[in-house]
């Protein structure tokens, strides 16, 4: 079923064949066929929904359009949607809604969907408390795994993940956890405490995202229970919200890379305005427009000496892409290692170290090339062909090693290394070469 045909039989009011259409196909292929009808057509389409899916279809929009969506529906419509949502998901929604909305809707939804919404609402933006879901089954000690079994299937539709159970005390502090597993295999007279095993890595509830990536990543964990200061379990993170996490993060850390401001939202790439691009690159570019001048002053300063060898001057672009496409590589390398934890600030003098051997091998071969290339391709004087290839070297060499150490000292200092990467560090080597090239030609020409 494409979008076209979906529309016509909307607009053919053949609702009956709609619903056959939608008992064959799951929540996330619903939400990619009617995502992309207008917001009138939508809101229809979406009324014929299955009450049992709609929040799963709904979850599955982006969050532009849930918020238009969400406004487009009657009141009743939207609290039956909040109220059927994870509350994680619903204060995703309501964190980049106008306040004034979220207050009226919420005091419609039933007070305990209210009271976690708004707990998740005062954690800080991407921490831990932020991304935690509250609708979980929690064991207290002293229960019996009979006992036990029994609590989980009567909270099934809580139960966020079937992996383990977080065992606490009566005053709802964390105790421990027990696989599902063991409830099954183990005599069901016996209690939970006899089974349960220390919970290794609790989550803070302030606890920034990344780090809670990074524990699942390094553990292999599927589920983590999150406690506050106290130690109280207060909800549990599972891997689809880190999966989550991980994309944002790439995608963010991706348009720091391109030297692009990232977007708050995660809104798709043809719902974005052409003044919202804007706004995102305009800034950097102006940044990086007005370091260039610096390039130009250097250049301008050297102006008699390429008035002797003009054709000093044809090679100015090479040198000036070559640097900063191996600035970049370098930087690129390091931001990666960085997020992953491979490295850190201490082990700044084995990266130089690594990369000034690699910058040498790329720079020596470059410079090879580059020197067979001049006197046979372009026919310039050995000289000139010398000091060229010279330049080569030392500015690959020094591209490298400002492109792996700036990432390194601006984590260390509190900044994201992404925002060191190609555009900045390019900028940086352009000037570098520059004097570097003048200078070497001046030796070597005697200019």
């Amino acid at each position: 079923m494409n979008i076209k045909d979906f529309r016509t039989l909307m607009e053919e009011k053949k609702f009956g064949k709609i619903k056959e259409i939608y008992s064959e196909m799951n929540a996330y292929d619903i939400s990619m066929l009617i995502g992309e009808l207008p917001i009138e057509i939508l809101k229809q389409a979406f009324r014929l929904l299955p009450k049992d899916i709609a929040s799963d279809v709904f979850t599955n929009f982006d969050q532009d359009l849930q918020q238009d969506l969400i406004v487009a529906l009657t009141s009743k419509e939207a609290v039956d949607i909040i109220e059927d949502m994870y509350s994680d998901d619903a204060a995703d929604l309501f964190e980049e809604m106008s306040a004034g909305f979220v207050t009226k809707l919420l005091s419609k939804v039933d007070k305990s969907v209210r009271d976690d919404i708004n707990a998740l609402l005062k954690y800080p933006k991407n921490s831990a408390g932020s991304l935690m879901r509250v609708e979980y089954v929690h064991l207290k000690n002293g229960l019996s795994i009979k006992d036990s079994i029994e609590r989980i299937r009567k909270q099934a539709d809580d139960f966020v993940s079937f992996d383990n159970c977080f065992v606490t005390d009566n005053k709802r502090k964390l105790l421990g956890t027990v696989s599902v597993k063991d409830l099954l295999i183990n005599n069901p007279y016996q209690l939970i405490d006899d089974i349960m095993i220390e919970c290794q890595h609790p989550i803070s509830t302030l606890m920034d995202q990344e780090d809670v990536v990074n524990i699942f990543q390094n553990y292999d964990y599927n589920v983590l229970p999150v406690v506050d200061s106290e130690g109280l379990l207060v909800g549990v993170i599972t891997i689809d919200d880190v999966m989550d996490i991980m994309e944002f993060e790439a995608s963010e850390d991706i348009e720091k890379m391109a030297a692009i401001i990232p977007t708050e939202n995660e809104t798709p790439y043809l719902r974005k305005s052409i003044f919202e691009l804007y706004k995102s690159r305009i800034p950097w570019l102006l940044l990086l427009m007005i370091s260039a001048t610096f390039t130009g002053k250097i250049i301008q300063s050297f102006e008699k000496q390429l008035a002797a060898y003009t054709i000093l001057t044809a090679f100015i672009p090479m040198l000036m892409d070559t640097g900063g496409n191996a600035g970049g590589q370098a930087s690129v390398s390091i931001i990666r290692a960085l997020s992953l934890n491979d490295i850190e600030f201490k082990d700044l003098f084995k990266v130089l170290f690594k990369e000034s051997g690699v910058a040498l091998l790329c720079a020596i071969s470059l410079a090879i090339c580059n020197f067979v290339k001049m006197l046979v391709i372009d026919r310039v004087k050995m000289a000139v062909a010398l000091c060229v290839s010279v330049t080569l070297v030392v500015t690959v060499v020094i591209a490298k090693i400002i492109g792996c150490s700036l990432p390194m000292i601006a984590k260390k200092i509190g900044f994201d290394p992404a925002v060191m990467a190609s555009p900045l560090i390019t900028t940086i080597v352009d000037a570098s070469s520059l004097l570097v090239y003048f200078q070497i030609a001046c030796l070597i020409l005697g200019i």
